[in-house]
């Protein structure tokens, strides 16, 4: 690391345990059903929750308007207590995302006119300023898929907001390592990058069923393992959902649910296969825990996934998960840095 990187690296990898938080926040914001809870958004007025009771009363009753409440709340003698505090957790999740906006944007000019940043590290920096802003856009695009005639969310659409938030974590810790670790790499080996490619790939595929798995609630279906229900690997419902086998597969929640299930045995071949491979080569120290951090956080993640199928997704287990999966993708960015630069 160079020494007139240091501040640079600071503010990226406070943007990434930012990044974390927004994402764990989300989580909680999804197993609490309170993403839709407030109904527009506003970039200045909504920074701040409702101050006085006759605000939140507007809020209330505004909030009234809309399916999720006409069609469940309305159902479950839902009250102002209750409104309060499912909208705490969606205000503190958009509030988080302005922080992350301030944090992202005003050390970046400052860097520019201090002159800390070169040319690479500004165009990265450039990317990383307009996922950000899509990312946005993303979360208000989803929010809006359940404020019309459904109750809830689009599942691709949270799951795609989900997915480009790992993504866009990734790429800033990838951006951060660029500068910790600013000397090429003379122990690139090839396979192994290539292995590891495959290892992100499949994870990212985990990921995105992740978010179809808590779009559905399709976690609250076949609380077995190994198999499904009536003790079956493929249970007969993952083929009737939906009118066709690939509908069945995107959008049945027994479907979904067998892909996820099934396919973290995939992920986890993938990675144990790039730790034996690995056994050939002679590795530098940062390879080497890199790979064996991989083994480690994906059999946990797979034992966390397991359990939070058995215990039908209580709150805590299901934030757990994701955490779990923060850190995984973490190891396995780092991990494929070390083997590529």
């Amino acid at each position: 690391m160079k020494k007139e990187n240091k501040s640079v690296i600071i503010w990226l990898l406070s943007g990434c345990v930012l990044l974390f938080l927004m994402v764990v926040v989300g989580g909680i914001t999804r197993l609490t059903n309170s993403g839709l809870s407030m109904t527009d958004w506003h970039l200045v007025t909504d920074t701040f929750p409702p101050l006085t009771e006759t605000k939140w009363q507007a809020a209330f009753d505004e909030y009234k308007k809309f399916p999720e409440y006409q069609k469940i709340n309305i159902h479950n003698d839902f009250q102002l207590a209750d409104y309060k505090f499912i909208y705490f957790w969606e205000w503190f999740h958009r509030f988080i995302g302005r922080i992350i906006g301030l944090v992202f944007f005003v050390p970046f000019v400052y860097f520019l006119i201090r002159k800390k940043l070169d040319t690479p590290t500004i165009k990265k920096c450039i990317v990383l300023l307009a996922m950000g802003g899509f990312q946005g856009f993303l979360g208000w695009f989803m929010v809006r898929s359940g404020l019309i005639d459904n109750p809830d969310v689009s599942h691709f659409r949270l799951s795609l907001h989900l997915t480009f938030a790992f993504i866009t974590f990734a790429y800033t810790l990838w951006v951060a390592l660029d500068l910790i670790y600013p000397e090429r790499n003379i122990n690139k080996i090839l396979p192994l990058r290539t292995i590891a490619r495959y290892a992100l790939a499949a994870l990212l595929i985990q990921i995105i069923y992740g978010g179809f798995v808590a779009g559905l609630n399709a976690g609250l279906i076949h609380n077995h393992w190994p198999l499904m229900s009536d003790g079956e690997f493929i249970h007969e419902s993952v083929f009737i959902e939906q009118s066709t086998l690939v509908k069945n597969l995107i959008e049945g929640k027994s479907g979904v649910q067998f892909v996820h299930r099934t396919f973290a045995y995939v992920v986890v071949a993938v990675i144990l296969f790039l730790f034996f491979k690995s056994k050939k080569y002679t590795l530098t120290r940062t390879q080497a825990n890199g790979i064996n951090t991989l083994v480690v956080f994906v059999f946990i993640q797979f034992l966390l996934g397991v359990f939070t199928l058995l215990y039908s997704v209580p709150l805590a287990l299901g934030l757990i998960h994701q955490i779990m999966a923060f850190f995984l993708l973490s190891a396995m960015t780092f991990t494929l840095h070390r083997l590529s630069k």
